[in-house]
């Protein structure tokens, strides 16, 4: 099996994913992704995918990601591992679907306005 390359979006990041046969190590921006999210949960977010197709420590993963916070940088990421993992065995779709992982988040931060601070927020009214 040569390197599977995808995409992942979510929010204004963007993630690269390289998968190839290997023993479960994960870079990410030439980092290991446990030092890349520090946090547990972020770590987990990452890895969610091959838990669910119990491919654990299968694959090494690379990923170039770019743009965003961290949260939105986790899930970009686990979107672009579920979509290798697909295209690596096409029995994975059911299940990572089934989770919800297929599907590329559209919510994105709602434009400013002009005349207002924010794009919903409004300048404090004075009545006198």
């Amino acid at each position: 099996m040569e390197r599977i390359n995808s995409l992942g979006r979510r929010k204004t990041s963007i993630a690269r994913v390289y998968l190839s046969k290997g023993t479960g190590k994960i870079t990410v921006n030439s980092k290991d992704f446990k030092e890349f999210f520090p946090v547990p949960m972020l770590q987990s977010k990452v890895l969610q995918p091959f838990s669910l197709t119990e491919t654990t420590n299968q694959y090494d993963v690379t990923v170039n990601v770019m743009g965003g916070g961290y949260n939105g940088q986790a899930e970009a990421i686990r979107l672009g591992i579920s979509r290798a993992l697909v295209k690596a065995s096409e029995e994975f779709k059911i299940v990572l679907k089934a989770d919800g992982l297929m599907t590329r988040d559209p919510r994105m931060v709602e434009r400013k306005k002009p005349g207002r601070p924010k794009a919903r927020k409004r300048f404090q009214f004075s009545k006198r």
